[in-house]
């Protein structure tokens, strides 16, 4: 028996697992739920992005790679956005702020196949670094929310 329940254990272990939920609100983050496609919600973002004056200057996702090693998961991908302005002032306060850019807005593939926006607030972000960059740090971050709600609703839409 003993036997059988470790082949068993070494057999699952090798079957990856995957989150079975679509993305959910948590503190300080904004979680958006569309009726569409990743990929139509992802060229959404992309036209938002700039719309409103940020640059995509970094795309991470997992989908790809794993499907070349086999493994089949839902689409998602991490959007670093930012722009110059908003570097040189935030660079200007923290300089230890600046680890936090881009700031990340992700898209996830739903079970239904639909897909979420969602991102951490700026705000939210920025605020270990309150202290060093007070509040004109705050301020910043402050618009960065605001730019962000207008992206994410722009994509939404």
């Amino acid at each position: 028996m003993a036997r059988i329940v470790t082949f068993l254990f070494v057999l699952l272990a090798g079957i990856p697992a995957f989150a079975d939920e679509d993305m959910a609100p948590r503190e300080g983050w904004k979680v958006y739920p569309t009726e569409r496609a990743f990929d139509a919600l992802l060229q959404n973002l992309t036209a938002a992005a700039k719309a409103n004056k940020m640059i995509i200057v970094t795309q991470a996702g997992p989908t790809k790679a794993a499907k070349a090693r086999g493994i089949e998961i839902p689409e998602n991908r991490v959007l670093g956005l930012f722009n110059n302005q908003f570097a040189v002032e935030i660079l200007r306060l923290s300089t230890a702020a600046m680890i936090e850019a881009p700031m990340r807005m992700y898209l996830t593939e739903n079970a239904d196949g639909t897909a979420t926006l969602s991102y951490k607030l700026p705000s939210f972000v920025s605020a270990p670094y309150a202290d060093e960059g007070g509040a004109e740090l705050a301020d910043a971050a402050a618009r960065l929310d605001a730019i962000f709600e207008a992206i994410a609703l722009d994509a939404t839409r």
